[in-house]
């Protein structure tokens, strides 16, 4: 039987509360998208956010990301109650995403996309000294490996454009960063790169929500896992005391099924097979009218 935790990994449990959601519902018409779900991220802990396709993890990003306000339930933020009806919202409460799209422009070099909408500007015109040399200095706090500013995105590698769209969700210096499949479609080495991404950003006292399908990356990085299934949670693991079997069982739904209710019970009675006249279950392939 799949043990949950409902504490956060005693990595988190010292460090302060940031993102609080309790009883987030979501509805798209007939369809209930998210039930009653819960979420706390603390301070300098990456919590991954896991589920089969249709467990409700990107709605509930797309919650937190101001993308589709809740129906119901309460987002609790540095204390304080919080409402997040728009992704501006969301930014200015210092929650940043970066999608699993990245939404880079290949055309553009990496100061251009770092600053793409939040352009500075002296006297009228654009200051490219600023925005490169504050380029630079996002780059250097992920110790990110970028040949030049001034390259186009077009020329860099997956893990060099993930790294380009984490550093660009960091100018306004968010508490919480939401990663929506980082390592997708990555090579071995790329994935790598990003990863110790993760890290740095929990090492610098971020929040980190890790989207994946990928366990070896989550149990990699991750302090704790949140499993969702159909819209609901269905557990909240600490990666240091979970093994992977107990995760994919909470992910697939297998400690909900009848054989393993039937294995749990029969595990707590174990008396039972010692009762005159009991059979025991698994001795029932003895051949018909044969009793063992």
């Amino acid at each position: 039987m799949t043990q949950t935790t409902a504490a956060p990994a005693p990595s988190a449990s010292k460090q302060n509360l940031v993102l609080s959601l309790r009883g987030i519902t979501k509805r798209f018409g007939a369809v209930q998208a998210l039930t009653d779900v819960d979420l706390d991220v603390h301070e300098g802990e990456v919590v991954a956010l896991v589920g089969d396709n249709g467990a409700g993890k990107s709605t509930l990003v797309k919650v937190m990301a101001g993308v589709h306000p809740q129906d119901e339930g309460t987002i609790t933020f540095d204390g304080k109650p919080a409402r997040i009806g728009t992704p501006a919202e969301s930014r200015d409460l210092g929650i940043a995403t970066v999608f699993q799209d990245l939404a880079l422009c290949d055309n553009l070099d990496v100061v251009a996309n770092l600053f793409l909408g939040h352009e500075k500007t002296s006297a009228g015109t654009l200051d490219e000294v600023a925005m490169e040399k504050r380029s630079w200095d996002l780059l250097r706090q992920l110790s990110a490996k970028i040949p030049s500013v001034r390259i186009p995105i077009a020329s860099l590698s997956g893990g060099q454009r993930q790294t380009v769209a984490i550093a660009r969700s960091l100018l306004g210096d968010p508490k919480v960063v939401i990663l929506d499949e980082p390592t997708a479609a990555l090579g071995v080495a790329q994935t790598a790169e990003v990863l110790n991404l993760v890290e740095r950003l929990r090492d610098r006292g971020h929040g980190v929500i890790l989207i994946s399908h990928n366990m070896a990356d989550v149990q990699a990085v991750a302090d704790r896992v949140v499993v969702l299934r159909l819209g609901r949670n269905n557990g909240d693991f600490a990666v240091a005391d979970t093994s992977y079997e107990d995760i994919i069982a909470a992910i697939t739904g297998a400690t909900d099924n009848a054989v393993t209710k039937r294995a749990t019970a029969r595990a707590s009675q174990p008396e039972a097979s010692a009762l005159p006249g009991h059979v025991s279950v698994a001795k029932t392939d003895a051949p018909e009218g044969e009793t063992r």
